[in-house]
């Protein structure tokens, strides 16, 4: 029997017609936000506004670096910022509120400290919605939040209980207990809370200071004060604490008491600033100047604006499975929670102009995210480049990572310089100062710092002597983890291309030709007779990547280590000379020269096989960045058909719409952007104006360049949703025949229209060597 739901559809599409249809549909409709939210994904689910520095969300005990996860863990508070997507330590979380009824009414019996007070959350009744995040404790109290730019709104409904006085504290802390040091006053007439605190970055040096102020409504006050591990009081009304005896953590903060009205209800709005209480408060006041009756209309402005940002992009799925929209629309949204617009908020500078940070961390982002937000959103993308620049002119240095106001560390190489040259050759904005960009990557180049695990490049004076960074290097000049010989030696010949494309274009041509031939350093570290070994059978491949001394002999690391065949790599923990990945999986990258990697191994054939071998033999780690390109590097030996049909082992299977439909840490919406390209049948070389094509995941997106109004297609003539036509046969642009496996960004520039025939067989398309993607040999 067909549904009543499937019967009324088809009485709608008789009566309505498309274009009514089409005004009609809700992209927030296919929004999840709790994707990734178990798994490892650490995505922030709660509420925010696209790039909104608040960010409020309940913080629980489990999988809680994004604050919230979906594995049944304790709630320990429910907080206004947060980063999203991130590895390692939780990050931000600062300042919780937590409700609670004391028994008999007493303060003393009241729980306070984290391990003390926190409480399961009820299976079912999360709610998490653009702009929305509602829960309930197995206390019996509801918890709904929503937020502005600088601030949240917090709705606490608790049981009916005559005679209690509800009580919510405020905890000096932050999710991963970095506090330093603390303050809060406490007023009595109002309960307002003001303070501030000290704390780390949770990937980076330095500390940031982070104001707060908490106004309640809704309820009068009954009492109020401070509290200091388990035990609280009316008296004083302020607080200073620090790190403790021998950095012992104290946790301390703030209460009120509430003699509620019929509805049980408080109402808490709390203001957020890196500058001061008194902006934070200012901010409050003026984004959410009624409290009581603010709360529907920030969800709905939320809403509105999380609509505005996804416009760009129209899908006609052609009966692509459901699961597969809401995984696609939901990566979309995890890509513009961050980087955060945190304009007017740098306490350290302020040009007056759009000011972005929670850059965490770029050696994750450049690939995938920053070229997605250059086609959705050129406008932030052009104000998250303007930043970087900032960055440089009041830092010295372009970051690899920044987060909070403070700098992160330096993953691989200078992964900034791509994010400019990837701006620049899509012609992002006549308004980016590209001269300083030339300057502030030619810093990096040839400048090395005195320390460089935060900024800038390690090595250089044997990058320059040797061509190479050698395993062990003598370096006097700058100090940093001294590792990651082979993958920092592939990365800086990267960022070396991609200073020679920034000088080329801007007509300076001898420096392009020094660091083109520079960014060819790469093959230094080659070793023609390596092999690889697993579980004692020799792979059959011959060549890979080694470390090197500074006299030129070699070092050795096993081609599978860090890997999913072997143990994985931290910077921190066990330092490797390749990072977080292994060399098997360095070995693809050299995205401005495959095809003399190609070369290299031995031909088409063989570097086909190589590629098979990786992906099928469980070394490739798609929970990793690095990966996402080896999916589609079969395009440079001339078989498009295969990085068509390899993206298919992929997704759905790692990339879905369920809990932990993420293989690994979201970082900052980089894992949703690879979905988006790997969907729409483009992925992006970050820093060349290349997008190689593939057959889509639907029969047609659309997206509308929110600039030029200008709108580009691709379109899937022959689609089949089950997917056996994965192989173009052959392709059009604008009506015209295109026979190469790739594009440039004019397509979302001029509004082209790019038609794909698909089939069930491999064809010749895309295979000539006239038409394969673009490739530098020496």
């Amino acid at each position: 029997m067909r549904s009543i739901g499937l019967i009324l559809l088809q009485l709608l599409l008789l009566l309505c017609p498309p274009a009514f249809l089409a005004a009609q549909f809700d992209p927030l409709a296919y929004v999840n936000p709790l994707i990734g939210t178990t798994n490892g994904g650490n995505v922030f689910p709660g509420a925010t506004l696209p790039y909104g520095m608040a960010k409020a969300v309940a913080d629980v005990d489990g999988q809680n670096t994004g604050g919230f996860g979906m594995d049944s863990s304790n709630v320990t508070g429910i907080s206004s910022i947060h980063d999203s997507g991130t590895g390692g330590n939780p990050s931000l979380g600062n300042f919780p509120l937590f409700p609670q009824v004391c028994p008999s009414d007493e303060l003393n019996n009241c729980r306070f400290r984290i391990g003390d007070r926190k409480v399961h959350y009820r299976d079912g009744s999360v709610v998490a919605e653009p702009g929305l995040f509602g829960i309930e404790l197995e206390s019996g109290v509801q918890v709904n939040m929503t937020v502005s730019e600088h601030a949240s709104l917090m709705r606490f409904r608790f049981p009916s209980s005559k005679g209690n006085h509800p009580l919510i504290l405020l905890d000096l802390t932050d999710l991963w207990q970095s506090r330093q040091n603390a303050s809060i006053l406490v007023d009595e007439n109002t309960g307002r809370m003001v303070g501030n605190g000290t704390f780390l970055p949770s990937f980076g040096v330095g500390s940031y200071q982070l104001h707060f102020c908490v106004d309640f409504v809704g309820a009068e006050i009954h009492d109020t004060g401070v509290w200091v591990n388990n035990r609280a009081g009316t008296e004083p009304k302020q607080m200073y604490v620090t790190r403790g005896f021998n950095l012992f953590y104290l946790e301390g903060g703030g209460f009120a008491r509430f003699s509620p009205g019929s509805d049980n209800t408080v109402t808490a709005r709390v203001g957020l600033s890196f500058k001061s209480s008194e902006q934070a408060c200012g901010s409050a006041e003026r984004e959410i100047p009624n409290p009581l009756q603010d709360f529907d209309r920030l969800v709905k402005t939320a809403k509105d604006a999380w609509r505005e940002k996804l416009s760009p992009i129209s899908v006609k799925a052609g009966g692509a499975d459901e699961s597969l929209l809401t995984s696609f629309w939901s990566g979309v949204y995890r890509s513009s929670i961050s980087p955060q617009n945190y304009s007017g908020e740098n306490p350290h500078w302020d040009t007056g102009m759009p000011y972005f940070d929670s850059f965490y961390c770029i050696w994750d982002s450049f690939r995938a995210q920053h070229p997605l937000l250059t086609i959705l959103d050129p406008i932030a993308q052009t104000q998250m480049v303007q930043s970087l620049l900032d960055m440089y002119k009041h830092e010295g240095w372009l970051p690899d990572c920044h987060m909070s106001m403070c700098k992160g560390w330096t993953q691989g190489g200078s992964n900034a310089d791509v994010v400019l040259v990837d701006a620049y050759v899509k012609n992002l904005s006549s308004a980016i100062d590209w001269e300083l960009a030339l300057e502030a990557i030619f810093r990096d180049a040839e400048e090395e710092p005195l320390e460089w695990s935060y900024h800038g490049r390690g090595g250089l004076q044997s990058w320059r002597k040797y061509g190479y960074i050698p395993y062990l290097d003598f370096d006097p000049f700058g100090f940093g983890t001294n590792s990651r010989s082979v993958s920092r030696t592939l990365e800086y010949s990267y960022n070396d291309f991609c200073l020679a494309t920034l000088a080329g274009g801007l007509g300076k041509h001898a420096l392009r030709e020094k660091y083109m031939h520079r960014s060819m350093n790469w093959q230094n570290l080659w070793k023609d007779d390596q092999i690889s070994v697993i579980k004692g059978k020799d792979t059959g491949f011959k060549g890979f990547f080694q470390p090197k001394y500074m006299n030129g002999t070699w070092g050795f690391q096993d081609p599978i280590a860090c890997s999913t065949l072997a143990s994985f790599c931290s910077l921190t923990s066990n330092p490797s000379e390749t990072f977080e990945a292994s060399i098997w999986q360095y070995l693809f990258y050299i995205p401005h020269a495959t095809s003399s990697l190609i070369s290299l191994v031995g031909g088409d054939d063989e570097f086909v096989s190589r590629l098979n071998f990786f992906h099928e033999s469980g070394l490739a780690d798609i929970s990793n960045e690095p990966v996402f390109l080896t999916v589609f590097l079969y395009h440079y030996a001339g078989r498009p058909g295969l990085s068509a049909k390899r993206v298919h082992q992929y997704i759905p299977s790692s990339f879905n719409d369920t809990n932990g439909g993420l293989p690994g840490n979201d970082d900052s919406g980089a894992m949703g952007s690879f979905l988006f390209f790997s969907v729409m049948g483009l992925f992006p070389v970050a820093g060349q104006n290349v997008y190689l094509i593939n057959a889509p995941f639907f029969e047609e997106v659309s997206i509308t360049n929110p600039v030029t109004r200008k709108t580009a297609t691709i379109r899937a003539v022959g689609f089949d949703s089950t997917y056996k036509n994965l192989y173009i046969q052959r392709a059009t642009v604008n009506g015209k025949p295109w026979t190469k496996s790739w594009i440039g960004h004019e397509l979302f520039m001029e509004g082209w229209t790019l038609e794909l025939t698909l089939g069930n067989e491999e064809s010749d398309w895309g295979k000539k060597s006239a038409d394969r993607p673009p490739s530098w040999t020496s």
